[in-house]
């Protein structure tokens, strides 16, 4: 079964009159495959990431990574399943400077002393980690980390003292 995108082009064109590429007497059926890609520009050694099935897919991918950019690729596929014809197109982002600071993905705990670490989704459980460990190993100093795809990992500096 082909995609609702399926167009018949090849078929039109096989008509008299008409120039087109025919196998005998039968013509090639064509069908448009679309896809979606998040890139950081528009020049030629670009970073892409994707593919994504819809836009909406690759504009929320995009926006997390600081991507300004989509890109569209179409492909025109045979019925013996060879591209025929690749058409990309850019797609700018409106507001794509300004990208939001994305929040903590993981909270890392590691002890200084004897280099026990966990990780941890909230931030209640890094506190409950660190109150058992110094509780269970006297002066151990339990240190904290948040990693974010943005700024990597890095330590929470004074977050006991509060």
């Amino acid at each position: 079964m082909r995609q609702s995108d399926c167009y018949f082009g090849a078929f039109f064109n096989a008509l008299p009159g008409r120039s087109g590429e025919t196998q005998g007497s039968e013509a090639l059926m064509t069908y448009k495959e679309t896809f979606w890609m998040a890139c950081d520009t528009i020049e030629h050694n670009r970073a892409e990431y994707g593919p994504f099935n819809s836009r909406l897919e690759a504009e929320l991918e995009a926006r997390k990574l600081g991507f300004p950019y989509l890109l569209r690729y179409e492909h025109e596929v045979a019925d013996n399943d060879e591209i025929q014809d690749v058409r990309v197109v850019f797609i700018e982002l409106p507001d794509a400077g300004e990208v939001e600071k994305p929040s903590p993905v993981r909270l890392y705990t590691r002890c200084a002393t004897c280099g026990e670490a966990a990780s941890h989704d909230k931030s209640w459980q890094a506190e409950v980690w660190a109150d058992i460990h110094e509780f269970e190993h006297c002066r151990h100093l339990v240190r904290l980390f948040e990693q974010t795809r943005s700024d990597g990992l890095k330590e929470v500096v004074g977050w006991r003292q509060g």
